[in-house]
């Protein structure tokens, strides 16, 4: 069986191509899914070890460095 191939970019290739020329970069990224098992456990700890960690302040500042907010404390 034979397959005649349409020579017209499928809608999908249109946006990838006009992103692109946005200068965007197609990103797909695997994350953690929230409906697993143990997802909530797991989050909860690392939840707890962050309050004042210098990762917690330092990801505040950049945050904040990038909204143009200051920190008060």
């Amino acid at each position: 069986m034979s397959q005649v191939l349409d020579s017209k970019p499928s809608k999908y290739q249109r946006v990838r191509a006009k992103r692109a020329h946005q200068g965007m970069k197609l990103l797909r990224v695997w994350v953690p899914n929230p409906a697993a098992p143990g997802f909530r456990e797991e989050a909860a700890c690392q939840a707890a070890i962050l309050p004042g960690a210098a990762e917690e302040r330092e990801a505040l500042a950049f945050i904040d460095a990038t909204l143009g907010l200051e920190n008060d404390g």
